[in-house]
């Protein structure tokens, strides 16, 4: 699904609200609901002064790409993006509660000419990705699926669906293999697209960042304050 169709469908609170209220009830708060454990993107929504909580599936998400997938990475973030949010809404709508939900599912990629480099395997993995990303800019794309889901009191749901991607490029410094290895002494990589974190010690190897530094870490907030700004008055529960 391209990002041009994911918007015709998607729908706002306000849209939702008043063409589908008194259909069981007035539904007037809204619940945000952050579909990763990422404490990167816990943080940057809670420094934003976002009221959310977070889940997770419970199972996990298969997060395999296929060949053609491989050759275009921004529709590949967004479809694990999508499908992230998707397990969680699957999960809130089996028992669900009278209310309006936002599910915010996020994925996070960097690629360098043209290859998708994800978290690191092992310490060589981690090397080579470095090596690979020493001097030279690459893009850090993170897609973002959001899932308005509207429960009335007899249990109707609407739904709406929005999936976009942003994207900044970062250029590293020039890297000697000292250099590396002294940064992965630092524990910080194995866990992070492109095995650094540019919001720790990761960011003594970058030299400039084009675009939103939101993105490089993991969740474009300032885009999505702007897009959805009744995630401000959302209700913490």
């Amino acid at each position: 699904m391209t990002d041009k169709e994911t918007q015709n469908e998607s729908r706002t609170v306000a849209q939702i609200d008043s063409n589908e209220s008194g259909t069981g009830g007035e539904i007037d708060s809204l619940s945000i609901i952050l579909a990763s454990a990422s404490p990167r993107r816990k943080q940057l929504l809670a420094d934003a002064g976002v009221a959310f909580r977070v889940h997770t599936p419970q199972t996990p998400v298969d997060e395999t790409l296929d060949a053609d997938q491989a050759t275009n990475p921004e529709e590949a973030c967004k479809d694990l993006a999508q499908r992230k949010a998707g397990a969680v809404v699957q999960e809130v709508l089996a028992n669900p509660a009278p209310g309006m939900y936002m599910i915010i599912g996020a994925d996070t990629m960097v690629v360098k000419d043209g290859d998708i480099f994800g978290k690191p395997r092992n310490l060589s993995d981690a090397t080579s990705m470095l090596r690979r990303l020493s001097g030279a800019t690459h893009e850090v794309i993170t897609a973002v699926s959001l899932w308005l889901v509207r429960v009335d009191e007899q249990d109707e749901v609407s739904l709406g669906l929005r999936t976009f991607a942003d994207t900044a490029r970062v250029t590293f410094k020039p890297l000697d293999d000292e250099t590396i290895k002294e940064y992965l002494r630092k524990g910080e990589s194995f866990d992070k697209a492109g095995a650094y974190a540019i919001q720790g010690e990761g960011a003594a190897l970058v030299e400039r960042v084009e675009g939103s530094l939101d993105t490089v870490i993991g969740l474009p907030v300032g885009r999505l304050l702007k897009d959805y700004p009744e995630l401000l008055q959302a209700s913490p529960r």
